[in-house]
């Protein structure tokens, strides 16, 4: 048998069972907040969650809590005493997005499992190192990687954990802003609409998903991931049906037991189109399917025999009985299981009038374990000659046995934790005197761009694939910083070219993820944090100024209410301009549907809206339909710069953005007064 971990999604008590009951031996859950799958669905309350721990634990398995979603700084007490809760029940570990939740864990509950979410889109092995030394035991890297990506983030001192089986979002998890622009409803607060799943086109058929992917499924290469150092195989779905996980866990098991996965089946009970394993194969030319009425329909067919496979008890803890029947002296039966030894007594035995008592029925009676996680292993018993003890009163001794040992049981495997009232602490809300104008920091996408910026900006910020020579002396290295990709497929080539060009002069990065942190920190970079770190309170921001970072962008997704509140010593900017990036994707939507030489440059959703696609050699960014625009508005004094995102803007565009002109065209004010 395998010892790794098989990490299964239970969003209901009946899902929890099946989780269990098919070879689990671990789960993850949701509480009713703070959690990416925020929702009444796939959420347990607090006594539902007390009963998962209970049955986790009686079962040897872990029970992990996902508070993965991003929080105000209104909301922290109360994220606090959840937490407190969580710990108290014997929560095993809680999996984290937010960089603020981190330190109100590591405050409340100091010695706390954290574990870094797939929300936190780590995808290189530096990024995964990071959390380690920020004191994370185990990192999800983003679905989007490939097996030598892998392989690298594995050999890193943290436990991998990887997706294994289920939906794949087509934005990189954590960067999807989508949901939240179109519908107020965000991912990185656990609400997504998933609009992703909708139509849209480059081309304007209307019945096209372009957005919508297969699902995933790994399992046929369970026994490669395990070779290559994988500590736990995460099957998605917390949304989904118990028969679901029964089917994936079970089909996992055999997997990892060196059979063949039936693929079919998991077909049959839940995909789109069948599944993918491009990302990690890195064939990436099928992946892109949708839900069709032929995938509901097998369904129907299998859920009764996958209900099958967790109807009953799974009996895993092997007892040993032994009683001692003795004239004059009550019946002691004595029951060893997993280190717990516990001795139940009845009555005095009678003398019998007919058959008497034998080894035999007492190995029978005590053997009968069948509703329960225990099997007899062993039945022994020394009985003196011509008494009897009737069959129930054996089986009353039995149920008692049982009882004591599901407690003792529980409460071996149950974790207990230091819990503290503590919250970490804050800086004084400080004053700022007003700049006018604000100071304004530009990302360009074009040298054109470029060469106006370098005249009107504080800083300038360039993609690290358009920095050459003239770059360099135009905008000069006090006020270039290189904006690495927001995707990193190669960690080596990445920091071959920045060693360069720290070399030639530069000395800033733009940090989009904590792949780009690390990698700053280690080549002496300093460090400015993108928006799509999703900074989002106070906590997050004081995490930020402690690792190093000069400065950050706060998130897109904030009301600028909020923001008049935040307290920090770290100075902070909002986006004011731009197309804002609503996704990060791996595959290029538009090459799916047209190829490269049909590009349109867009996509056109179900309502005629058009989102520009903006394409790099490894990845694609859709962006908003509308220009975002906030040059007109007071902003609070704390917000000490403005970035200006530049699309397709020439040079005498570029500086009517930069200057705060009111655009000729259709303009928004985000999510900064609707907020989510």
């Amino acid at each position: 048998m395998t010892s790794s971990e098989i990490l299964a999604p239970a969003g209901s008590p009946e899902a929890l069972k099946a989780a269990l009951r098919t070879g689990a031996n671990a789960v993850y859950v949701g509480g009713r907040r703070f959690s990416a799958r925020n929702s009444q669905a796939a959420g347990l309350d607090n006594e539902e969650l007390k009963e998962a721990s209970r049955l986790c634990h009686l079962y040897g398995a872990k029970l992990n809590i996902a508070v993965n979603t991003v929080i105000t700084d209104e909301e922290a007490e109360e994220f606090c005493n959840f937490i407190k809760f969580a710990a108290s029940i014997g929560t095993d570990a809680f999996i984290v997005q937010d960089w603020g939740c981190l330190e109100l864990i590591k405050t409340t509950v100091p010695d706390a499992v954290i574990h870094g979410s797939t929300q936190m889109s780590v995808h290189t092995a530096a990024g995964a190192e990071l959390l380690g030394k920020l004191g994370f035991s185990r990192v999800v890297p983003a679905r989007e990687l490939d097996r030598n990506t892998i392989k690298k983030i594995c050999s890193q001192n943290i436990e991998t954990e990887i997706f294994v089986h289920g939906a794949l979002c087509m934005s990189v998890s954590g960067q999807c802003y989508m949901s939240a622009m179109m519908g107020g409803r965000s991912a990185n607060r656990g609400c997504c609409g998933q609009a992703c799943r909708l139509p849209f086109s480059a081309v304007g058929n209307k019945n096209f998903c372009a957005l919508s992917l297969k699902d995933l499924s790994l399992l046929r290469n369970a026994r490669e991931l395990e070779s290559i150092g994988v500590d736990s195989f995460k099957i998605e779905g917390r949304m989904k049906r118990p028969e679901y996980v029964a089917a994936a866990v079970s089909e996992l098991k055999k997997s990892l037991g060196g059979q063949n996965p039936d693929m079919q089946l998991l077909k049959d009970i839940f995909s789109r189109s069948g599944f993918t394993d491009g990302y990690f194969s890195g064939n990436r030319t099928d992946m892109f399917g949708r839900r069709e009425k032929d995938d509901v329909v097998s369904a129907r067919t299998v859920i009764p025999k996958l209900h099958e496979l967790y109807r009953s008890e799974r009996q895993i803890h092997g007892v040993r009985f032994h009683a001692e029947i003795r004239k004059n002296m009550p019946v002691a039966v004595t029951a060893r299981c997993s280190g717990i030894v516990i001795q139940v007594q009845g009555d005095i035995p009678e003398i019998a009038q007919n058959r008497p008592t034998d080894n035999e029925m007492v190995r029978k009676q005590l053997s009968r374990l069948g509703d329960t996680v225990f099997f007899a292993e062993d039945v022994t018993s020394d009985i003196d000659c011509g008494l009897i003890v009737t069959a129930g009163k054996l089986n009353e001794i039995r149920r008692k046995l049982t009882e004591k040992l599901t407690e003792l049981v529980i409460r071996k495997n149950t974790s207990v934790f230091s819990i503290t009232d503590n919250m970490p602490v804050l800086p004084e809300k400080r004053t700022y005197a007003a700049a006018a104008p604000m100071p304004v920091r530009t990302f360009c996408r074009s040298t054109e761009q470029i060469e106006a910026a370098a005249e009107l900006s504080e800083y300038v910020i360039v993609p690290i694939e358009l920095i050459n020579e003239n770059i360099i002396s135009t905008v000069g290295t006090e006020k270039l910083i290189i904006s690495p990709p927001r995707l990193i497929s190669s960690e080596e080539k990445l920091i071959s070219r920045l060693v360069r060009l720290k070399e030639a002069g530069l000395f800033r990065l733009f940090c989009h993820t904590p792949d780009s942190i690390a990698i700053g920190k280690k080549l002496g970079f300093k460090l400015h944090g993108s928006s799509t770190l999703n900074i989002c309170n106070s906590y997050a921001a004081e995490k930020m100024r402690e690792l190093g970072l000069e400065d950050c962008v706060f998130s897109v997704e904030t009301k600028i209410s909020r923001l008049e509140n935040i307290k920090t010593d770290l100075p902070l900017g909002i986006v004011v301009y731009g197309h804002l990036p609503l996704m990060l994707t791996r595959n290029c939507p538009i090459k799916n549907e047209t190829g490269c030489s049909g590009c349109t440059g867009q996509l056109t959703d179900r309502m005629g809206k058009q989102f520009p696609v903006i394409c790099s050699k490894d990845y694609s960014e859709i962006l908003n339909p509308d220009v975002l625009f906030m040059a007109d508005k007071k902003l609070p004094d704390m917000i000490r710069f403005g970035i200006i995102m530049l699309t397709h803007e020439n040079k005498e565009q570029t500086r009517l953005a930069i200057s705060g002109r009111i655009p000729d065209e259709k303009f928004t004010r985000g999510l900064y007064y609707r907020g989510i």
